[in-house]
This record gives C-alpha cells, sequence and structure tokens, in this order.
C-alpha cells in the first residue's frame, strides 16, 4: 500500500447483525465481504442462502481437493523435473501448486548422501510426519512432527532422517520469510520469539553417512574412477552439493565436507518452532478472522496455523469459519492432525484450495456439529497467496473431482 487509506465510516442497510459474526438475523446467513484478505475494507452481507448452494461449476474457479497421501514417496521423475530440477530419489520434492512467489511441495525424503542448497528462495518445512535430524551450514537441528523448520535461501543443509515414516509440507518462498508484528498484543503474543530453536556446531566431521562420490562421466562415456572396464576404482571421497536455481540443479564436489564452518555470529540463520509452542489467540464473544493466526509472513503470501483452541462461549457467536469470498488471495489448508470441523471427508495429509473470486464457507455439517463440542482439536497449515496459484500434473493425479459439491 503505498499510501495510508482513509477508510470510509461503516453504513448500514436492510437486516444485518449489530456486531459481526454474532447474533445473525434469523434465517440468514452471513458472508464476509472483504479486501486484503481480511485486514482491508469490509462489508458483511447477509443472504437468504448459504453461498455455496450451487447446483454446479463450469470453468477453472471451482473449489479443489487433493490426497497427498495417494503420492508415491519418490514421485514421477518427469512431474519433479518438470518443477524442482532433476533430484535424486532421497530428496524429491514433488510441486502441488505454484505461482511467482511461492511453491508448495510434498516432500518424502530418505537418507541424503549428497547437500542440498536453495538459491531460488526461502525453504520452510513442515513436518507432517517423521522425525530425525537436519544438518545446516550453521550446525544440526533435531526435528519431529509439528515442526516448522525455517531455513534461509542459499543455506547448505541435508536431511538425516530416521526410521519412521517421512512426510514433509514444503513451502518454498522467493521472498525472506519473517514473522508478523503483533501490534497491540505485544511481542510475545501467539509465540515468544525467545522459544525458537537455533542450530548448534557439531564438532567437524570429516567421513560423514553418504555413498561414493558422484563425479561427472568423463569424454569417453566413464565416470573418472571407473577402470577401462568400467570398474570402479579407488579415489578420493568426494562430497556433493546439489543447488537450485530457477529448478535446475547444479552439482558441484568438494574433497571436503563442506559443513565446515566452526563458528558464526549474526542474525540470519536457521530456526524451528513446534506447533505445540505457538498459543493461538482467542475470543469467548468472537470468531476471529484466519490473520488473527498468522504465523509467518513473505511478499504477497501468508503462512497461518491453525490450532487446538476453546470454541467461542457467548450464547449467539458463530463458531464455524464464516462464508466469504477470496476477492485479493487464493486460500490453501493442508490438513495435518485432528477433527477438521469446519469440513466433512477430510482427513489427514490432505490439502484443499479455493481460488480468487469463488465463495467458500463452512460445511452444512459443521455448524450444527460445533455446538456439540468445547474445542476444536485440528492442526492445520493455510497457506493465502495474492497471485493466482496454479496446480501441477502431480496434484491433478490426486484430485477429488466431486469436492465442489461437498457443501450439498
Amino acid at each position: 500500500m503505498s499510501k495510508k487509506e482513509t477508510p470510509l465510516f461503516p453504513l448500514r442497510k436492510g437486516l444485518h447483525s449489530r456486531q459481526a459474526h454474532v447474533d445473525l438475523p434469523a434465517g440468514t446467513f452471513e458472508e464476509e465481504h472483504a479486501r486484503k484478505g481480511f485486514y482491508g475494507r469490509t462489508t458483511h452481507l447477509y443472504r437468504l442462502h448459504p453461498v455455496t448452494d450451487w447446483t454446479r461449476i463450469e470453468g477453472p474457479l471451482r473449489p479443489h481437493s487433493y490426497d497427498l497421501n495417494g503420492l508415491a514417496p519418490s514421485g514421477d521423475e518427469a512431474i519433479r523435473a518438470s518443477m524442482f530440477g532433476s533430484t535424486e530419489a532421497a530428496f524429491a520434492p514433488i510441486c502441488i501448486l505454484h505461482n511467482s512467489d511461492v511453491a508448495l511441495h510434498w516432500v518424502a525424503p530418505s537418507a541424503m548422501d549428497f547437500f542440498y542448497r536453495n538459491a531460488d528462495g526461502d525453504d520452510v518445512y513442515y513436518i507432517h510426519a517423521g522425525s530425525g535430524k537436519l544438518e545446516t551450514t550453521f550446525g544440526a537441528l533435531t526435528y519431529a512432527k509439528g515442526d516448522y523448520l525455517v531455513i534461509p535461501r542459499g543455506t547448505t543443509y541435508r536431511f538425516l532422517p530416521d526410521h519412521s515414516e517421512q512426510r514433509y509440507l514444503l513451502i518454498e518462498s522467493f521472498s525472506e520469510v519473517t514473522i508478523p508484528d503483533r501490534n497491540q498484543l505485544g511481542p510475545n503474543a501467539i509465540f515468544d520469539p525467545a522459544m525458537l530453536d537455533t542450530p548448534e556446531l557439531e564438532p567437524y566431521d570429516a567421513t560423514p553417512e553418504g555413498g561414493p562420490r558422484e563425479p561427472e562421466a568423463g569424454a569417453e562415456g566413464h565416470r573418472p574412477q571407473d577402470g577401462p572396464k568400467g570398474e570402479a576404482q579407488e579415489g578420493p571421497r568426494e562430497w556433493a552439493i546439489h543447488i537450485k536455481r530457477e529448478n535446475e540443479i547444479t552439482k558441484v564436489y568438494y574433497p571436503f565436507n563442506p559443513l565446515d564452518v566452526v563458528g558464526w555470529k549474526g542474525d540470519l540463520t536457521v530456526w524451528r518452532i513446534n506447533v505445540k509452542d505457538i498459543r493461538p489467540v482467542v475470543s469467548a464473544r468472537y470468531h476471529l478472522p484466519p490473520s488473527a493466526h498468522s504465523t509467518f509472513l513473505a511478499n504477497n503470501f501468508v503462512i497461518c496455523s491453525f490450532l487446538p483452541r476453546p470454541f467461542e462461549e457467548e450464547e449467539g457467536a458463530m463458531r464455524v469459519p464464516f462464508f466469504h469470498s477470496n476477492i485479493d488471495y487464493d486460500e490453501v489448508l493442508f490438513y495435518s492432525d485432528g477433527h477438521f470441523f469446519s469440513r466433512d471427508g477430510i482427513g489427514a495429509g490432505m490439502v484443499t484450495w479455493h481460488p480468487q473470486g469463488i465463495h467458500h464457507g463452512p460445511h452444512p455439517k459443521a455448524i450444527p456439529l460445533s455446538r456439540t463440542k468445547d474445542r476444536t482439536d485440528e492442526v492445520a497449515v493455510m497457506v493465502d497467496t495474492f497471485r493466482p496459484l496454479k496446480a501441477t500434473p502431480a496434484a491433478g493425479a490426486v484430485e477429488n473431482l466431486n469436492y465442489w459439491a461437498s457443501w450439498k
């Protein structure tokens, strides 16, 4: 926003509630019509029918749902190469949705015998399943289910997962990822920045785990260490870094472990926080908008965390997300754990995508069900993007094509 906007004072016409999301007029359904994702000018419309009571949708704006559990751990080589460069099976992110600001990937790594560096952007991992150790330029971190790992652009790293099933959501940001300002809530609200964990340096390891070196093929088609008959010969150990730039991979080889940092100082590093350490803002009398649950910010998109919290207590206060149209943002939700009270037929490891320009809101069963419980138990990650997203063939392969009809 280049200049400060002067808002109009709220106007009122016809039948409406005194307070948004509270004590709706009998027989009406409230819709929030707002700019800038819930931060800008807003009007609440009171309708006689839910805006999702459509009979059919023709065209690209229909809502989408994807079951990422259906993607093979290593994915399809052509899909990986088209959106993430030619990567090894040990680390092969599968792109699901993307635009010029952000890309969402599904990752299921195994032990990596090479290091990785993203020259295109910052990497934010949400650990949906699994645990292990992350080695980085700045030191090492352990990680577990529910962790966010924020890795700045240009950082060299690799995952050393344990033997459990590994499933991560990778949110690749082409701008710097930061923490939102809490404004009047104060700097320690939602999570205290002192809760952030950073890597610890380990003793330098000149012989880390890993497979044989990976030199480029020689002029005659043999690797330089191959003998006349293609038999492997002994040679100096090499360590590889796979660098991604514009979705192409460059492999750089060293005769030493490139994680040879023995000290550092500064304010740029890798950091981690678990969702258990995030304390959602709640209100007993008013259903807060998704923006209240913002966890990270970047240019033209925001990452929010929906976590277990008490329901609104006051009689007449809405308990479920209100109907709204995406005027300025595409909305993506990754469902990780618990019971997703606002949607029916959604389980862990699934994604919904509601494009700009079309309404969405709670499932019809969600409103009465919300009155039978005291609190939510869901864990979900939301990514709202200013620019429209595009789906990849990998997403199309695991799409629920009847999701648009789930509001009936």
